[in-house]
């Protein structure tokens, strides 16, 4: 499965330059820290191991001629440590995490005593002293002539002789012929035996996935645009994160500015308002794949644009090539303006106005990859397209559809979409799923939680907000005012008064069918009265006209006021002997709301 080759650092850090060894993120924000650079290179003058660096050799690819390819060796352990000695040794800048260009260099005291730092990382003291030699970088230089060197040094430190300088110079010019080893996989192992490598040996690290070896391949193919298809989706989602991401990076990155992509960096940086879907790197990949090639395991991304042919089983120049142009394809239509925004729209007509409201992100990709499907499909209308995708949403997040081994349960749904038509896929789940039992026993159950962000109880809030429901109590300020701007979720039953009463296990108090949304000035009013004694004083107002709890002062208002919060017609009666009597019915109620509200989609 592999073999163990050393290298010397000099070379190695030639096979880098000359692309020999890929190394596919070498123009990735750097996540190590200075004082991680320094210590690399104190490892290294001190003869210390540094580890193994692990390359894979892509697998032998078949030209259209028939000939075979063997493709280049690409760095799949070991980023970290090529970027910091590039830096160090080579006076290469670094990107940092704000895509700013920034050199790291190391400064060297050859005549430090033992407990004094040899190396650090370079301040204005080091260029201004003149013991420490400033950049090890200038001295690594090929051209570097100890000659000239050392005499300018001991000019510079009289107290210091060209004899106690020489062999420390020598020491640290030696560190480019210090032996590296690499361990390098056998072009005959499986594309997803090295994607399951790469994640196990990164796992102490950064937490890695196979979209990250996706794009690491990505990024590692030259000829088919690899570097700035891997910029483009990096790229795209940072600008999310900042408004003006699209400026800054189409200064310092021109030939991403010059591509295709640039506006779309654009579109979401000048993008007013929240969104609704903040896709990362790997979302965006995803949903690409899944639009473009029907199909949702990223490991067989990688083996297509390895070149795997999955019927010959062999790897085919020409399987690549396509596979590449594909997902640019799918990329293009992923990250295109008019799409993606009504998309968006789609949710939150539906009453999902926020991301707060939102749980699933794998939920949220397959949808957004349904939706292009749907759109490039051309047999359904815009409306219809729009009302599939809303219904398909509150569909897989009730029955927590894409939750468990999602990769595989989104790979068999594209593919019965792709043989049945999604028409007719659609209603054989709805009717095998959203079943009189599911609406009747199981969302009844499920919403029996105190989970705030449960999935159900964010369905519920989408369908309070769809039905321009009011809030608790009052006439003027409907739901989404209150989600949005001055309101809060408050009890039903107050939490004071149930913990009078004995309910002291917030599991019980904070039960999502105990919540109800008002203003803050009606729920101080409300303070720790029972249910029967302050609706009791709302049912006086009726009679005598003058608020003091809310604004309702007509029984007609107050039915429809319970009716659109799912709250029982007898809570006027009840205090905390009832309590658990209440949660039963109003569980109920909202069940039969999220029912109504699915279908009214």
């Amino acid at each position: 499965k592999f073999h163990v080759q050393n290298y010397s650092l000099n070379n190695l850090l030639n096979y880098v330059e000359t692309d020999m060894i890929a190394v596919p993120e070498i123009q990735r924000p750097f996540v190590w820290k200075g004082r991680q650079v320094r210590d690399l290179i104190d490892s290294l003058y001190n003869g210390y191991p540094v580890g193994y660096l692990i390359t894979w050799t892509k697998p032998n690819i078949r030209t259209r001629n028939g000939q075979v390819s063997s493709g280049q060796q690409l760095l799949i352990d070991g980023q970290q440590r090529i970027t910091a000695l590039m830096a160090a040794i080579m006076g290469r800048e670094i990107i940092t995490k704000q895509y700013q260009e920034k050199h790291i260099k190391i400064a060297f005291n050859p005549l430090a005593k033992n407990d004094e730092e040899k190396f650090a990382v370079q301040t204005p003291a080091h260029v201004k002293s003149s013991n420490w030699i400033p950049d090890i970088s200038i001295i690594m230089k090929n051209d570097f002539d100890p000659f000239s060197f050392i005499p300018e040094y001991c000019q510079k430190n009289p107290e210091v002789s060209a004899q106690q300088l020489s062999p420390n110079i020598q020491k640290l010019l030696d560190i480019k012929n210090i032996q590296v080893g690499i361990i390098q996989l056998s072009n005959e192992l499986e594309i997803e035996e090295v994607t399951e490598i790469f994640i196990r040996i990164n796992s102490k690290g950064t937490t890695l996935n196979q979209a990250d070896f996706a794009m690491s391949k990505i990024s590692s193919e030259d000829k088919y645009n690899g570097a700035v298809i891997r910029n483009a989706i990096d790229y795209f989602c940072h600008a999310f994160e900042d408004n003006y991401f699209h400026k800054k990076i189409t200064e310092r990155d021109t030939n991403f500015a010059n591509s295709d992509y640039s506006k779309y960096t654009r579109w979401v940086s000048e993008k007013k308002g929240d969104h609704i879907y903040t896709p990362g790197y790997s979302d965006i990949l995803r949903v690409a794949f899944m639009s473009e090639f029907n199909k949702a395991k990223i490991s067989d991304l990688v083996s297509l644009l390895s070149g795997r042919d999955f019927e010959k089983r062999i790897y085919l120049e020409e399987v690549a090539e396509d596979s590449f142009h594909s997902l640019e394809d799918g990329l293009h239509r992923t990250m295109n303006e008019h799409s993606y925004k009504n998309f968006e729209l789609a949710l939150q007509s539906a009453g999902f106005v926020n991301q707060k409201l939102t749980n699933s992100q794998m939920t949220l990709n397959f949808s957004y990859a349904l939706y292009l499907l749907l759109k490039n499909n051309h047999s359904l209308n815009n409306m219809s397209i729009t009302r599939g995708i809303q219904k398909w949403y509150v569909l897989t997040t009730l029955t927590s559809r894409y939750i468990g081994s999602p990769e595989s349960a989104m790979n068999r749904d594209l593919r019965l979409i792709q043989e049945r038509g999604f028409e007719s896929f659609f209603k054989e789940v709805e009717s095998a799923e959203l079943s009189d039992t599911f609406w009747e026993i199981g969302l009844v159950q499920n919403l029996e939680t105190n989970s705030s962000n449960s999935p159900y109880f964010n369905v519920y809030k989408a369908a309070m907000i769809r039905s321009n429901s009011q809030g608790f109590l009052t006439k003027g300020i409907t739901t989404k005012n209150l989600l949005d701007i001055i309101g809060d979720i408050h009890h039903i039953f107050p939490k004071n008064y149930l913990q009078k009463n004995g309910f002291n296990n917030r599991n019980d108090y904070n039960q999502i069918a105990n919540y109800t949304f008002l203003d803050r000035e009606t729920n101080i009013k409300i303070g720790n009265k029972s249910p029967r004694d302050y609706i009791g004083t709302v049912v006086g107002q009726i009679y005598s006209n003058n608020p003091v709890i809310g604004d309702i002062t007509n029984e007609m208002d107050l039915n429809k006021n319970l009716e659109q919060n799912s709250i029982p017609f007898d809570l006027g009666s009840m205090d905390e002997t009832n309590y658990k009597v209440f949660l039963e019915k109003r569980r109920k109620l909202m069940a039969m709301k999220i029912k109504n509200y699915y279908y009214s989609l």
